[in-house]
Formats: structure tokens, sequence, C-alpha cells
């Protein structure tokens, strides 16, 4: 298990782990990804959906769940999410440090993201659904969370051409440390 405390002095200097190849590999990517608060794009048909309450959304029931589902995604080809890492986050996650949105119809998770807040960042980890829509929902829910709690920075690693779809953009190693900066003079709460 990857301790807390390195973990967290990782994020507040702009590094992530991953399980690659049974290895704990740490990232710092040239080109960060990250949604600014103010740039979150829904879509017309996402907005018609979050319009509709199609989901429930909760914090924080089955944090564990979410990880265990983002981590054999039937649409990923392997996993970063190995059981050392899922540890690591389930520890960060009783300490206070890692949560969970979660999409859930009819009594069942369908859907939902998790990652590690500290001061005024929120860390993206990974996402996942089962259901059309679900884990978009869970990550409108978040963007509105962090702007009403007053975060200033949601950090998602890498951009991919679905996030980028929902605002996602690339800053330099450069900016995103002054984002970073800014954020860890925030005094946030998550919950």
């Amino acid at each position: 298990m990857i301790p807390s405390g390195m973990l967290l002095a990782a994020y507040r200097k702009g590094f992530f782990p991953m399980a690659i190849d049974g290895e704990i590999r740490w990232f710092s990517p040239r080109e960060r990804g990250i949604i600014p608060l103010d740039g979150f794009h829904a879509s017309r048909r996402l907005r018609r959906v979050l319009k509709q309450g199609r989901f429930e959304v909760a914090v924080d029931r089955t944090f564990e769940g979410v990880v265990a589902a983002c981590a054999s995604r039937p649409d990923a080809d392997g996993t970063w999410i190995d059981a050392e890492i899922a540890e690591s986050y389930a520890a960060l996650h009783r300490a206070g440090f890692a949560h969970s949105v979660e999409t859930w119809r009819e009594g069942e998770l369908v859907g939902g993201l998790y990652g590690v807040t500290l001061r005024g960042a929120f860390f993206g980890e990974s996402m996942f659904h089962r259901v059309t829509d679900a884990s978009k929902v869970a990550l409108a829910w978040l963007v509105e969370r962090l702007r009403a709690r007053g975060y200033t920075l949601l950090d998602i690693q890498w951009v991919t051409p679905h996030l980028a779809s929902l605002g996602a953009v690339a800053v330099h190693r450069t900016r995103y440390r002054a984002l970073l900066a800014d954020a860890m003079r925030q005094d946030c709460r998550f919950v």
C-alpha cells in the first residue's frame, strides 16, 4: 500500500500514481488535463437528462464499489487500478481525502467517479458507467459541488476526446503548477 502521507505529498507537488505491469509509477505530464470549473460543457442532451432527474446522485455511499467498477470497466484496455492502488485510495477515503460521486437507478450503482480532494483541488482519478450518461451526470454534479464549495482546480490528469467534449483542456506543466499552488492556498470542504 502507498502510505496516505506519501500520496498527499505527491498530489501537492503535481504527481499521481498508476500501477503499470505490477509496478507503481508516478506521473506529472507535461500537458495536464483539467476541467475549468467555469468551462464545463453540458450538451443539450445532457442538460435534458439532468433536468429529467433520471439518476439519484450520492456521495461516498460505496466508495470501494466505485473503485472496483472503475478497475473492471469492460471498455478499458487493461487497468491502472490494481489491488495496491485500490487499497491506497480506500485508506485515503477513510482518512477523509478521497470521495466518490455515484449515480444510482432503482437502487443499483450505474455510474460514478472517484478522486482525491486536497484544499481547493479535486484530483479526478477514474470514472465508469453501466448506463448511458451515468458518469456524465456524476461529473456534472461534481463540477457544481466544487463551484459551490469554492474549489479552484479540477484535475483530470489527461484530456481524452470524451472529456474534451465536456470542456476539458490541456495546460502546460508550468501553468498547472500555478493553478495547483493557488488551489493549495484555499480551504475547501467537499462534504
